[in-house]
């Protein structure tokens, strides 16, 4: 490693303080915002505890993009990890602005739909399909055994009808 080596790295765990807008260059690539906060407490000079919050603006490209914007919304609670970017522009009126982001490249959600206060949630198409799929497919009957008694009983762990598909259990 050079001398001149140097590191862009940001992770963050925070609640999402508006529900992502996904929208799409031109060359058809999603780009997904939303806002993140993240809150520190400590004790003041004069003993006294404070908290103190800071708000982050977050971008996800492409496919991770698309999927924050399914699976996210405002007051859930995420880790991500990316890099700082910044950026300027010339407004229509001459003004010279810039903006700081986190682009990320990872993502994880911390809690719960339930815990997000997410009870009616609509999963991703895909995963609706699977689900829809798992729950169209044919019962397997379990093989019988005898017990002692004379009495039948399932000689597998199988279930007999296929069970509903938990989206808390899904590894996304």
């Amino acid at each position: 490693m050079s001398s001149r080596a140097s590191l862009n790295k940001v992770l963050l765990i925070g609640n999402l303080t508006r529900d992502p807008e996904l929208r799409y260059t031109p060359s058809g690539a999603g780009v997904c915002t939303f806002g993140l906060a993240t809150n520190r407490v400590y004790t003041s000079s004069d003993g006294t505890k404070k908290e103190e919050t800071e708000f982050h603006k977050v971008v996800a490209w492409n496919k991770l993009g698309e999927l924050c914007s399914q699976l996210l919304k405002k007051g859930r609670k995420i880790y991500v990890e990316g890099r700082l970017s910044t950026r300027s522009w010339e407004t229509p009126d001459g003004q010279n602005r810039s903006t700081t982001e986190v682009v990320i490249d990872d993502m994880r959600i911390l809690d719960s739909r339930k815990e997000a206060g997410m009870e009616e949630y609509e999963a991703p198409a895909g995963v609706a399909a699977v689900a829809k799929a798992a729950s169209d497919a044919p019962a397997e009957e379990a093989p019988k055994k005898e017990d002692k008694s004379g009495a039948e009983e399932p000689k597998s762990a199988k279930k007999a009808e296929v069970e509903e598909v938990d989206l808390d259990d899904l590894p996304f």
